[in-house]
């Protein structure tokens, strides 16, 4: 298995030996908010036909456009030393460049920008918690090109201290300057991985359409939006992030959950969700992150985490359909 070369809160890794076996080989996936990409990335071999991936953040998006295409180019703008000055400059720098971005990912279905992904992922490393090119922050850039404060937050940048430790998600950390050779490596990897894989940028519902979904066979979609706002969880954790989507997400997941071509998994937290019956639902484990190392929370909702499966995706077993399965 492949991993993404950076941290991502809500990331699914520890739970795609769950969801893969329901969803069994098919011929089509679709993740309408990709991420960090676990699961895609933990998909098991040998599988054969189409996979198409989305997130609204245009720099989620470029980053695994930009590996797809040009993964030595990404390793080179991503292999930097660890420093604040860089830090601080470079986050201003591609805040200035989010509007445009996104702009260019739906204009062109060619674009990327290897110098954005890189340094994009170096700094996502380096910093510490949410507000990596959110944009909601008080520091801005003057007319002389000086980081300035001015007060309260608009469109500008937060100021993190670099990440100095290994605590938390830092086994990514301490992977991203690893030389130019280990990063093309990884890179590669990833490349190769992606090579057949669509990559959009935008809204989650462009993707959920029949034409990439049950018009191309079965179909395994994986809804994995921002937790709700009766998580129970803290806001602005993703740079594009939303507390409303989810209850939206599980009316498009209710509504389609009958149809046989389409195995649905709707992730969320324990209590997040009321689903019909003939939805199975599984509780796991996920890593507590930085709020682990805080008041608690983290280690908390850790402990909560949930996968509903729709009626046709397949039991336990991953042979037949959940139809006379518990439900829960």
């Amino acid at each position: 298995m492949i991993q993404a070369p950076f941290p991502w809160f809500g990331g699914k890794s520890r739970a795609a030996h769950l969801i893969w076996p329901r969803f069994g080989n098919v011929p089509n996936y679709v993740e309408p908010f990709f991420g960090s990409g676990a699961i895609l990335l933990s998909r098991p071999e040998p599988w054969r036909g189409s996979e198409t991936v989305n997130d609204k953040d245009g720099f989620v998006a470029n980053f695994w456009r930009a590996v797809q295409h040009d993964p030595e180019a990404v390793a080179h703008h991503a292999d930097w030393p660890v420093n604040e000055n860089d830090q601080h400059a470079r986050h201003v720098w591609l805040v200035g460049e989010r509007e445009t971005l996104t702009a260019r990912l739906e204009g062109d279905p060619d674009f990327y920008d290897a110098k954005i992904a890189g340094w994009w992922v170096w700094g996502i490393c380096c910093w510490i918690g949410a507000g990596w090119c959110s944009g909601d922050g008080p520091w801005h850039v003057d007319d002389a090109g000086q980081l300035v404060h001015l007060g309260d937050a608009g469109q500008g940048v937060h100021r993190q201290r670099v990440h100095l430790g290994n605590a938390g998600q830092g086994v990514h950390r301490k992977r991203v300057h690893l030389g130019n050779a280990g990063q093309v490596e990884w890179f590669t990897a990833l490349a190769e991985r992606l090579r057949r894989v669509r990559v959009c940028c935008g809204d989650w519902e462009r993707v959920c359409g029949p034409t990439p979904t049950v018009k191309l066979g079965t179909t395994a979609v994986l809804l994995d939006p921002p937790y709700a706002d009766s998580a129970d969880r803290t806001s602005d954790l993703y740079a594009t992030d939303s507390l409303t989507v989810a209850h939206a997400v599980r009316e498009w997941a209710i509504a389609h959950g009958d149809d046989p071509a389409l195995r649905i998994a709707l992730c969320g937290y324990d209590g997040e969700h009321a689903m019909p019956d003939g939805w199975v639902s599984t509780t796991w484990k996920a890593h507590g992150g930085y709020g682990s190392q805080g008041d608690g929370r983290g280690r908390d909702n850790a402990k909560r985490e949930t996968i509903w499966f729709s009626p046709h995706c397949l039991s336990a077993a991953g042979n037949m359909p959940l139809f006379g399965e518990a439900t829960a």
